[in-house]
């Protein structure tokens, strides 16, 4: 396997990992399962507290809205293979970035 594509699957899967701890701790701390709609709090500090849960939890919630919609609602396969697509993207940009910002912690520290 060529280290690049070694490198994207690591940051998909870091993706997902910390996208499914965010979103399991956040449900853990408040009873509740975490959602969008979290960012329609009438506070505003709150809505803006949310944006950074949420951007990196966005792809296990994209996925488990879409296996809940399959499951309930009977969507489209098609309609699942695309938000497949979309957590899939997701996740891999936002473990890039946690890649990206670990690697710079290590060697701020180091």
């Amino acid at each position: 396997m060529a280290p690049d594509s070694l490198q994207s699957l690591l940051a998909l899967a870091i993706g997902f990992a910390v996208a499914g701890l965010l979103a399991d701790g956040y449900q853990l701390a408040t009873a509740r399962p975490l959602s969008f709609r979290l960012m329609a709090q009438n506070a505003r500090g709150t809505a803006l507290a949310a944006v950074p849960l949420l951007i990196f939890a966005a792809p296990f919630l994209i996925m488990r809205n879409t296996i809940r919609g399959r499951r309930l609602e009977q969507r489209h396969l098609t309609f699942v293979a695309l938000a497949t697509m979309l957590a899939g993207f997701w996740s891999l940009m936002s473990g890039t970035v946690l890649a990206a910002g670990w690697i710079a912690l290590v060697r701020l520290i180091a």
